[in-house]
């Protein structure tokens, strides 16, 4: 779980109070995200643009890294092991004529 300190959180009041030096903060870099409470239950994080894309970039990472781990399995599978395409809709009951 994220730790905050004391002075990334924020009640959602004092957020919509501050919101302008608060965004400043962040884009300065004076806070790396603020925690924005409601009924003193996190609610939502604020980060900074450039730290969401480079999230957002190492998620995408994780997700090619997956699935080239799972290419690399399927290489390992033998052409016994596989199921025809018909066989895989009769077993999920799936009428190939409404697709």
């Amino acid at each position: 779980m994220v730790a905050y300190t004391q002075n990334e959180m924020f009640s959602i009041s004092d957020f919509t109070k501050q919101i302008s030096k608060i965004i400043n903060n962040i884009k300065e870099k004076s806070f790396e995200k603020i925690a924005i409470l409601r009924n003193n239950k996190l609610e939502a994080v604020v980060i900074s643009a450039e730290e969401y894309e480079r999230l957002k970039q190492i998620e995408e990472l994780v997700e090619h890294t997956e699935i080239y781990k799972e290419i690399k399995n399927r290489e390992n599978t033998k052409l016994d092991d596989y199921i025809e395409f018909d066989d895989l809709a009769k077993k999920f009951d799936i009428d190939l004529k409404k697709l």
